[in-house]
């Protein structure tokens, strides 16, 4: 049941109210002063609260100043005698919600507190998502233990802190730079303010300027409402532009004066706009290597580069693979409703040479498929990717292919031998060994898995 409070000083206008009021449903509490109106408010903490512009004692300004001070966020509606309507305009410069003159129509009382109490809700579901968000992108949620992630952390809550205002992150595909980007954000004083993420390889060429600048009214053929862009509307929050690294080089020009002094025109437009944000740029490009290939704007990537944080590879900080396995097995588990309690060793060793190629997004999504498919609480081979459970730790370079263990010599006979058939049965006697292992068999046989494989190709064993 929604709390109202009203705080009048004519008990006739407090009564009305507070019947007509709990006809609709209200829990209504009356008060008449502005003293005993702010106390009521301090216990009762009312969804809205009605109240007079005109109070003896403590008048209705100065009481809304006093609940603003205590909830800056708190819904209130004046009401104000006929003609007094520079009060209610100046409560409204105070933070009031509306205002209705005296005398008013119940009727529309109720429709005024039914759009408020819309307006409540909204801010509640904004404040909750607000807070998952924060907690979700949280520094400590981020499960990274190596000495090279917590140097990275550590600079991330520095930025997190400070006012820069551009910011590059550079790393692998999958390595978790859009992640980054959101825990910095989260954790920054612009939290409460848009992250508008724009991936910059999927906007077309022909729209790149319209999307991030907008537009006037009668701009184009088809502009008949002027269109804010997407810099605009993330005004006082971040903007995280993707995959800037294969940016085409005339979009990288259009970008680089927002970069430089967060001012643009949109298209049409003949005024400047101004606009406070924080740039979060990210890659898996060498930027270096594209500037002096002619691939980047050298200007564009030394302004991009004034705070770079690198997010390091899964193969650069081993000591990081098996909590995040369990962390996301702990997720994933939840969601289908499954306790993984741990992996065998056997598992754990293939899953800690493997090199991840995919990084951190391939090891999600290895994860979620072993949770699903996986009938125990303790993660095995049953399930593991071929890639996986076939990888060699060590993989023969064709430097080493032919080399062996052990000298061995072989006599060749008088009569001669058939190198082709030797070969053939050494496959088979290296696959009986390996009980059919490709990588086992390719170790015993001092050749990369993709040479053996395509031997056993040849003698069809395959």
């Amino acid at each position: 049941m929604n709390k109202i409070l009203v705080i009048d000083d004519e008990k006739f206008i407090t009564w009305s109210l507070k019947q007509g009021l709990e006809k609709e449903g209200y829990d209504v509490t009356t008060s008449g002063s502005g003293e005993e109106g702010l106390e009521v408010f301090k216990s009762e903490t009312p969804d809205i609260t009605l109240l007079d512009v005109h109070l003896s004692g403590m008048d209705g300004i100065k009481t809304l100043e006093l609940i603003k001070e205590l909830d800056k966020d708190a819904l209130v509606i004046m009401i104000t005698a006929h003609g007094g309507v520079e009060g209610a305009v100046k409560a409204i410069k105070l933070g009031a919600y509306d205002y209705i003159e005296k005398p008013f129509d119940l009727d529309r009382i109720k429709i005024l507190i039914k759009k408020a109490l819309e307006t409540v809700t909204l801010k509640k579901e904004v404040r909750q998502l607000r807070g998952e968000q924060q907690e979700k992108y949280s520094f400590e949620k981020i499960a990274g233990h190596s000495e090279s992630m917590q140097k990275m952390i550590a600079l991330a809550r520095k930025i997190a802190g400070s006012d820069a205002t551009t910011v590059l992150i550079q790393g692998e595909s999958g390595v978790g730079k859009d992640l980054m980007a959101k825990t910095i954000h989260y954790n920054s004083a612009r939290t409460d303010k848009p992250f508008i993420e724009v991936t910059c390889t999927a906007l077309p060429e022909t729209l790149v300027e319209s999307e991030l600048f907008g537009y006037e009214k009668g701009a184009f053929t088809d502009a008949k409402v002027a269109k804010k862009g997407l810099f605009e509307l993330a005004e006082g929050g971040t903007i995280y532009l993707d995959e800037i690294g294969d940016m085409k080089p005339s979009t990288q020009a259009k970008i680089l004066r927002v970069v430089e002094e967060h001012t643009f025109k949109r298209i049409g437009g003949l005024k400047d706009i101004k606009v406070d944000l924080r740039i979060i740029a990210a890659t898996n490009k060498d930027l270096g290597k594209a500037v002096k290939e002619g691939n980047f704007r050298e200007d564009l990537y030394y302004r991009l580069k004034v705070i770079p944080i690198y997010v390091p590879p899964l193969k650069e900080r081993k000591e990081d693979i098996i909590p995040l396995i369990m962390h996301f097995a702990a997720v994933f588990g939840k969601e289908i409703k499954k306790e993984v309690k741990g992996i065998t060793p056997e598992v754990e060793e293939l899953l800690m040479n493997y090199p991840w190629p995919g990084n951190i997004r391939e090891l999600k999504n290895i994860v979620e498929r072993l949770c699903i498919l996986g009938s125990g609480n303790v993660i095995d081979l049953q399930y593991l990717p071929a890639e996986i459970a076939d990888y060699s730790h060590k993989p023969i370079t064709k430097e080493e292919e032919g080399k062996t263990g052990e000298e061995v010599q072989l006599a060749l006979p008088k009569g001669g031998i058939s190198l082709e058939d030797l070969e053939k049965d050494f496959i088979r006697q290296a696959l009986q060994m390996a009980n059919g292992n490709q990588t086992k068999a390719a170790k015993l046989l001092r050749l990369t898995r993709d040479a053996l494989r395509y031997r056993m190709q040849k003698f069809g064993y395959l």
